[in-house]
């Protein structure tokens, strides 16, 4: 027995029960469903199909234009605002001089080869394809009497200009970045690795939403291994829809649960991007969205900014070292000083002055927690306040709440001071999905301290590199090169080396041409 779900006016549904004909042979209606997806050769009928198919005559956006062209009736479908007006204009224009004779003996072939104008036409022979077509911004053209219709590629999606990345900024370098739009963000990477070995391939994602997903590779670098498993991952996700783009399909591609650290890198530079193509990566590319997902990627690859690269290597190197440091103090800092005024007898002489002064009217660890949340609570507010308001409205948060807490003895100048100190590490880390895990860590961490003191940050130091060693991106190491250690790597990573010094490619990636530069 089957159910079937009944809408009463009360809102309640109930099941009624149905028989099961599962067993039954399907009822033979003399048009299979190859003829009823495949496009009429009456234009008539192919209008009342739109109206089950895409909701002609019901959504105000679905347009179908008809006009005769050279004696043959002609049915133009597109969706008003997606579509470039003179583009279309320009090629009705050419076809009202058509005349009898000139469509004849083959009108298809002598719209597709000689009288629509425009780069891209495409016959398609069913339904749905001009449907999905269609709803992905073309312009569909109908002739009575044919059994295809003619794709025309004339989109005109809003768009953005290709601005600086908010996250990403550089002193010095290009400052255009990656915006919604598919198409444009292509081009972008395009226009700086101009290599014919490189494939952009292109997929659509989902059931309801069909979401286009570039797969962008250079093929003779990449590992052919590598481009199949996430090729596969991509085509057999079975989703209802991915309304947010790319971090829907990364937890359906990489799977990583609960584990805060981001195992994709996100970036919205295209020379980053192109950066890591020449070095055997895949990258993702999400239409609706202004990032760009590297596979696979390390806890390394995270920590890495392009304003080092834009530097000589010595301040690049000094740059990376500074950052590192603060990427360290954002997670140990405040666990370490917490521990040291536990157990006072831990700190070596000389240092004694750690410590606080005096003790606030709540415990410290409680200090630490709600220092935490009022950090983030003001990141919130600044991403949620209005651009003239924001820098205002942090300046007040910070200055007078901190103030007027340390005045009237709820928190310790201490703990200002070194929650200060790690916030600004937070926010110097260049991945800001890297950032919030690092904020996870150091909470976790004094929360063991305060329970556990020493064995707690030792046990819970030991747990976080354990996650950190045991993860992997796409069969890749995630603390490569550290752990497995590569002598190589490493140096990469702690020196920003100079460019033609860089004869060779990260071994991780497993890349067909290990070489960057050809042996003199």
């Amino acid at each position: 027995m089957t159910t079937e779900y009944l809408d009463f006016p009360d809102n309640q549904l109930t099941l009624k029960p149905q028989p099961d004909d599962s067993n039954e042979q399907p009822k033979q209606t003399g048009q299979n469903q190859d003829d009823t997806d495949a496009v009429s050769r009456s234009l008539d009928e192919n209008r009342e199909k739109l109206v089950s198919l895409m909701g002609y005559e019901e959504s105000f956006d679905v347009l179908l234009r008809e006009m005769t062209y050279g004696g043959k009736r002609v049915g133009i479908l597109f969706l008003n605002g997606f579509t470039k007006d003179d583009v279309l204009t320009e090629i009705i224009t050419r076809l009202t001089y058509l005349e009898d004779e000139q469509l004849r003996p083959d009108p298809l072939k002598r719209f597709l080869e000689h009288y629509i104008a425009h780069i891209q036409v495409d016959p398609k022979g069913k339904m749905t394809e001009v449907v999905d077509a269609v709803l992905a911004g073309n312009t569909a053209i109908f002739i009575d009497g044919e059994e295809q219709a003619l794709i025309i590629d004339a989109k005109a999606f809003p768009q953005r200009s290709p601005d600086e990345p908010s996250t990403e900024k550089v002193v010095r370098g290009s400052k255009d970045g990656f915006i919604e739009t598919l198409v444009t963000n292509i081009a972008l990477v395009r226009r700086r690795v101009r290599d014919p070995k490189l494939r952009m391939e292109i997929m659509s994602v989902s059931e309801r939403t069909k979401t286009d997903v570039c797969l962008g590779f250079i093929k003779d670098i990449a590992n052919p291994r590598l481009v199949n498993m996430i090729r596969d991952k991509i085509k057999k996700l079975k989703v209802d829809g991915v309304p947010l783009a790319d971090k829907q399909l990364e937890e359906g591609i990489v799977g990583k649960g609960w584990n805060p650290f981001p195992l994709v890198r996100y970036t919205e530079r295209p020379d980053v991007v192109a950066s890591h193509l020449l070095e055997g990566h895949v990258i993702v590319m999400v239409d609706t969205s202004p990032s760009v997902m590297v596979i696979p990627t390390t806890f390394f690859d995270h920590v890495q900014h392009a304003e080092e690269f834009r530097q000589t290597p010595f301040v690049g190197t000094y740059l990376r070292w500074v950052r590192f440091l603060g990427i360290i103090a954002s997670l140990f800092l405040l666990p370490l000083w917490f521990l040291f005024v536990q157990q006072p007898s831990l700190l070596p002489e000389g240092l004694g002055f750690i410590g606080p002064q005096k003790t606030g009217q709540l415990p410290i660890l409680l200090q630490f927690v709600l220092a935490e949340i009022g950090v983030d609570m003001m990141r919130m507010a600044a991403v949620h306040t209005p651009t003239p308001i924001a820098t205002a409205m942090g300046l007040v948060a910070a200055v007078l709440i901190g103030d007027i807490a340390v005045q009237t003895g709820l928190f310790i100048n201490e703990v200002i001071l070194y929650m200060a100190v790690a916030a600004l590490g937070m926010f110097a880390t260049p991945s800001y999905e890297l950032g919030l895990a690092n904020r996870l860590v150091r909470l976790a961490l004094l929360i063991a301290v305060g329970l556990f003191q020493v064995p707690g940050f030792v046990v819970g130091t030991t747990l976080i590199m354990l996650l950190l060693i045991t993860q992997r991106s796409y069969g890749v190491p995630y603390f490569w090169p550290f752990v497995p250690f590569n002598l190589g790597g490493m140096s990469t990573i702690l020196l920003r080396r100079p460019f033609l010094s860089e004869k060779t490619r990260p071994s991780i990636t497993k890349p067909q041409q290990f070489r960057r530069m050809p042996k003199k």
